[in-house]
């Protein structure tokens, strides 16, 4: 069975959301510094000895958090008809990212978003 590389890159983004219908506090509109970690699957290395640029990963990354930073969640046109849940926003990124970065080597794998140091959620198609 042949070895696969992943490599992942993590960055930050601040926002507010509420959970429609949540019987407790996360109804009412709070904010997060949200933790997205990315993780890139790749099959082979370069000539230099790399699977994928992280430069090229945390560039997607940064268009694809850009609409999500500093606003509140809700208002998204994702989020229009769902609610801006740690899950949902990982299913949105693993979307966005895998239209940026899929070639015969490098797919994205998996998105984790976290509201917290203790608390995510991962996202990943089989």
């Amino acid at each position: 069975m042949p070895g696969v590389f992943e490599i992942s890159v993590a960055t930050e983004f601040s926002a507010a959301h509420s959970l429609q219908g949540y019987p407790g506090n996360c109804a009412h509109v709070h904010g997060h510094n949200w933790t997205v970690e990315v993780f890139v699957r790749c099959r082979k290395l370069n000539e230099i000895g790399i699977a994928i640029d992280f430069r090229e990963v945390k560039r997607a990354i940064k268009e694809s958090i850009e609409s999500l930073d500093h606003s509140c969640l809700n208002e998204h046109p994702a989020f229009k008809y769902t609610n801006p849940s740690s899950e949902n926003i990982a299913k949105l990124l693993y979307k966005e990212l895998s239209a940026k970065i899929s070639s015969e080597n490098a797919k994205i794998s998996r998105v984790k978003v976290s509201e917290t140091p203790n608390t995510g959620a991962c996202y990943w198609e089989e």
